[in-house]
């Protein structure tokens, strides 16, 4: 089996003669967080929805184990294993926290239909819904309701119904956006554990979070592959602090 993941060759997508993604190559190595980042409007987020097709590219491959798999559908590639967190920001608001992610596990249990069923079957899934939370420091939360939870909470519980459906790779887009200096930390440290032995590709503009834990960086600028590497590489790299600018290029450097 390759050392890598997911790989993508010249993955290139065009908006009306606008190249949001132009040639991209990314090679995200098995058990690794690997990050991408790059200024605002350098193409990330296209990126996101191109590998889980929920934008289809104008040319170029992705694989995924060494199998193309750039035909296929968003389903095709969620059973293949790739699961994007934060577009199941599936939390259910007016279900319990226990609750949210037991529909997780029913979905990959192949019992998500089975309304019929009683709750016996379902509470069954529980013991394994308690380990989840655990993981994610919420089992003293598992009955409260989603609605009420804090929004580093929120998040915290997003990526425990993510890995209620076992993903080979897990796909974090933003995962500390908006948040408060505490639930940043958290929710860093709560990545960091969930990775082990999985691995994570990431958008994030938090430098801090960056630097902490991810292996590998790619960096994109106007949708292409400015620099790849490790943080100290890629901080230091004179085309990335250019393309960042000003107070940006500081913080980068800054980080650590």
């Amino acid at each position: 089996m390759s050392d890598y993941i997911l790989e993508t060759r010249d993955l290139t997508k065009e908006f009306k003669g606008f190249t949001a993604v132009d040639r991209v190559n990314l090679q995200v190595r098995r058990g690794h967080i690997h990050a991408l980042i790059g200024p605002n409007g350098a193409g990330k987020t296209t990126c996101f929805n191109l590998l889980t097709k929920f934008l289809v590219p104008t040319r170029g491959t992705i694989l995924l184990n060494g199998t193309d798999i750039t035909g296929e559908k968003p389903a095709q590639i969620a059973r293949r294993g790739v699961i994007r967190s934060f577009q199941i920001s599936a939390v259910f608001p007016h279900l319990t926290v226990l609750e949210n992610v037991r529909i997780g596990l029913q979905r990959f249990t192949g019992t998500s239909f089975h309304f019929w069923k009683g709750l016996t079957a379902l509470r069954q899934l529980d013991a394994k819904v308690l380990a989840l939370l655990d993981l994610v420091d919420l089992r003293d939360m598992a009955q409260a309701k989603a609605a009420d939870l804090p929004y580093g909470r929120k998040r915290a519980l997003e990526i425990a119904t993510t890995m209620a459906m076992e993903p080979e790779l897990m796909l974090l887009d933003e995962p500390t956006q908006g948040m408060g200096h505490e639930d940043v930390d958290r929710v860093t440290q709560l990545i960091k554990r969930v990775a082990e032995g999985r691995t994570v590709l990431m958008v994030e503009h938090n430098m801090r979070v960056v630097s902490t834990i991810a292996d590998r960086l790619t960096v994109l600028a106007r949708g292409a592959v400015l620099a790849e590497g490790n943080y100290a590489e890629v901080s230091r790299h004179p085309a990335v602090l250019e393309a960042y600018m000003g107070s940006e290029a500081t913080e980068l450097q800054g980080a650590h």
